[in-house]
């Protein structure tokens, strides 16, 4: 009988103990589901588990259904969200504008250089995540960025004069700013709201996204894709530092295997994914691509360049800022 009720009480312990170790954590992203960060998350989330021996279990919460993603980076950051992949937001803290540095790489190889595994972009970043109580686990790269009309362009390759096309920007500084340099009138509006605002005529186009995401979320108020290669997009997957604490050794090191792999896979693709989303708003939607010349492109980056870096280092910090944009020249 004591042996009897001795291995019950240790079946019971082991159960329990699997019961504690066990979590259920939220991962929030931005896009709609079934949307292609959808996918990968879900399929991020399966390798986890399995990794974990279903220890660890992330359910995914697409369409900033958990808030906006400046909201849902806070809430991160005092543990009350456990995960999410998404822009970095500058509420917070200014410096993590420097991840949406306007014309920062030309080419993806330079991207990969920035942003990529011990890139001087995201190993900053890393550190003021960090600041924030929240732990970087992967960078994401999505596209070059481009502006989305629900007009016609106007001058879409000549940065030197106002086409008198006011657009939604993020309620960046770098985002409003190139907006201007590029000839636009800029209206920061919230990612929530922007579909609605383009809807209504309150603005006629979008700068802060690239084709993906205008197929996902503005599909039906996209007439003209400009590819202007406006900024690099990266999104980063975060965990707060309370609920990776909460894991064991084993777990942890499970999740960021695999975080690493999911960014790995992801350079290998996001270049080509690019293309096929500028495709599909042509062929599915009808939009109208504007082919832009080397020199158009080269006039647009120029004028940004002389014009909005040295404002953007003035906020984030002329000293900080140059100091990372010296380590990309070298």
């Amino acid at each position: 009988m004591k042996h009897f009720l001795t291995g019950t009480a240790a079946a019971a312990l082991i159960a329990l103990s699997g019961m504690a170790s066990a979590q259920d954590l939220k991962m929030s992203h931005v896009r709609p589901q079934d949307a292609t960060i959808d996918v990968e998350l879900r399929a991020f989330s399966a390798t986890v588990a399995e990794a974990t021996g279903g220890d660890v279990n992330i359910e995914i919460f697409p369409a900033s259904a958990l808030g906006d993603y400046t909201t849902v980076q806070e809430r991160v950051s005092v543990g009350a969200i456990d995960m999410a992949t998404q822009p970095a937001a500058t509420a917070a803290d200014r410096r993590m504008q420097i991840s949406s540095f306007p014309y920062l790489a030309n080419s993806w190889d330079e991207a990969r250089a920035a942003y990529g595994p011990n890139g001087p972009v995201r190993n900053v970043m890393a550190e003021l995540y960090s600041e924030q109580d929240i732990t970087m686990l992967a960078a994401y790269p999505v596209y070059f960025g481009g502006i989305s009309l629900n007009t016609d362009p106007v001058n879409p390759g000549d940065p030197s004069q106002s086409n008198g096309i006011k657009v939604r920007v993020p309620g960046i500084k770098s985002f409003q700013l190139t907006g201007e340099a590029l000839g636009y009138i800029p209206a920061p509006i919230p990612f929530s709201e922007a579909f609605t605002a383009i809807q209504t005529g309150v603005v006629d186009g979008v700068i802060g996204s690239g084709a993906e995401g205008y197929y996902a979320s503005f599909r039906d108020v996209t007439k003209a894709y400009i590819p202007a290669n406006t900024h690099f997009e990266v999104w980063y997957m975060i965990i707060s530092n309370e609920s990776l604490a909460a894991m064991d050794a084993d777990d942890q090191a499970a999740l960021k295997a695999a975080a690493a792999d999911f960014e790995a896979q992801r350079w290998t693709v996001a270049e080509a994914d690019q293309g096929k989303w500028e495709q599909r708003l042509a062929d599915e939607l009808g939009a109208t691509i504007v082919e832009l010349s080397d020199a158009e492109m080269a006039a647009m980056a120029g004028k940004v360049r002389a014009e909005v870096w040295p404002e953007v280092l003035q906020d984030v910090g002329a000293e900080w800022g140059q100091g990372i944009l010296d380590q990309l020249a070298q």
